[in-house]
C-alpha cells in the first residue's frame, strides 16, 4: 500500500458499533490522517481505509474517539489472525477507498 502509516497496537473493547474490537491508532499518526482526511472523509468525522493486519487486508472507516481514532477491527480478521481483546498487533493502513 502506498503512503501507509504503520503502528503496533493494543486490541480494545469498546462498546459501540460491532466488531467492538478496536485498535487505538497512536497520536503521532493522528495528524496525518487529519491531512487526508480533508479529500477522503464521508464527513462526521468517520474517515474510509484500507487496513491490514498480518495476512489480511480489508477496507473499513476510522472511527474518532477523544481526539484520535480507533481502527474497527472486523470479526472476519479477529478469526483470520486470531486476534482476541488484549492482544497486540501490527497495523498498516492507507486512508482512502479501494484503489483498482
Amino acid at each position: 500500500m502506498d503512503d501507509e502509516i504503520a503502528f503496533e497496537a493494543e486490541v480494545i473493547e469498546w462498546r459501540g458499533p460491532a466488531p467492538y474490537l478496536f485498535a487505538v491508532v497512536p497520536d503521532a499518526h493522528v495528524a496525518d490522517i487529519r491531512y487526508a482526511a480533508l479529500t477522503e472523509s464521508y464527513g462526521w468525522g468517520v474517515v474510509p481505509v484500507v487496513a491490514r493486519v498480518g495476512s489480511t487486508e480489508f477496507t473499513t472507516s476510522l472511527f474518532p474517539r477523544d481526539g484520535g481514532y480507533l481502527v474497527p477491527v472486523k470479526v472476519a480478521v479477529q478469526r483470520a489472525e486470531a486476534i482476541g481483546r488484549g492482544d497486540r498487533i501490527a497495523v498498516r493502513l492507507r486512508v482512502g477507498r479501494p484503489r483498482g
